[in-house]
C-alpha cells in the first residue's frame, strides 16, 4: 500500500489534502522543445502510450489503497486526453479547472528556448530571474502560483486528488509544498507523464514523490 504516514518531525497535524500531480504526455510541440502554453495540440501516439502507462500505474496504486476520489485537469486537450486515460481505469469523472492551465507565454509561444533568448535576451533573463516578471505579452510565474494556490486551497480538507496539468503549474504547487526559492523553476526537471505527490496539512506541507517515471520504461 502507498505510504500515508504523517510527517514525523511535527507530530499529528490531522489528515492532509493529498495531491497527485501528473504531467500530460508528449505532443508535437513538446517533442520540438518549444514554448507550449495556450496552444492546444493533441497527444502524439507516444503521448497517448505514456498516458496509458501512467493510468495503469495509477490503477495499481488505487488498488493498493491510494484513495483517489477526484480527477481535475487543465482544460487543454493534451491534459484532458491524459486525464481521460486515468479516468477510464479509475472509474472517475474528469473535472476541468482553468487554474491548472499552462503559463501564457505570449509572444514566445511556439519558439524554442534558445530562439527566445537570442531575440529577447534581457526580457528572457528577467523572466528567469524574477517570478513577478511576465513573459513578453503573457503571464508571470507569480500569477501561475496564485491561481494554483487558489485551486489547492479550495480542495476538501481531506482526500486524495489527481491533478493533471503542465510543467509550470506542477512546479508552482511543488514549490509551495517545499517552501523553497524560485530558483527551483530552473533547477527541477519534470518529464512528460511524470508523477509527483504532495500533501498539504494545516500549516505544513510535504513532498513525498517527485517526477516518478519508472512506469514509462
Amino acid at each position: 500500500m502507498t505510504s500515508r504516514a504523517r510527517p514525523g518531525w511535527i507530530g499529528d497535524r490531522g489528515d492532509p489534502v493529498r495531491v497527485l500531480l501528473l504531467r500530460h504526455g508528449q505532443t508535437a510541440m513538446s517533442a520540438a522543445g518549444v514554448f507550449s502554453g495556450r496552444s492546444d495540440p493533441e497527444l502524439t501516439d507516444l503521448g497517448q502510450e505514456q498516458a496509458r502507462r501512467a493510468a495503469s500505474y495509477l490503477a495499481s496504486r488505487q488498488d493498493a489503497g491510494e484513495g483517489i476520489d477526484r480527477i481535475i485537469c487543465s482544460p487543454l486537450t493534451r491534459t484532458r486526453q491524459t486525464a481521460d486515460a486515468a479516468a477510464r481505469v479509475l472509474g472517475l469523472d474528469v473535472e476541468t479547472d482553468g487554474n491548472l492551465i499552462e503559463t501564457d507565454f505570449g509572444r514566445w509561444e511556439g519558439l524554442t528556448f534558445d530562439e527566445v533568448h537570442r531575440r529577447w535576451p534581457e526580457e528572457h533573463a528577467a523572466w528567469v530571474a524574477d517570478t513577478c516578471v511576465p513573459t513578453l505579452g503573457g503571464e508571470s510565474m507569480s500569477q501561475v502560483e496564485q491561481r494554483c494556490s487558489t485551486l489547492v486551497g479550495g480542495l476538501e480538507s481531506t482526500g486524495t486528488v489527481l491533478l493533471v496539468s503542465h510543467v509550470s503549474p506542477i512546479k508552482a504547487i511543488l514549490r509551495d509544498a517545499l517552501q523553497v526559492p524560485s530558483t527551483m523553476y530552473s533547477t527541477l526537471h519534470l518529464d512528460l507523464a511524470g508523477l509527483s505527490v504532495a500533501e498539504f496539512y494545516p500549516g505544513h506541507s510535504m513532498v513525498r514523490e517527485v517526477n516518478d517515471t519508472h512506469y514509462l520504461r
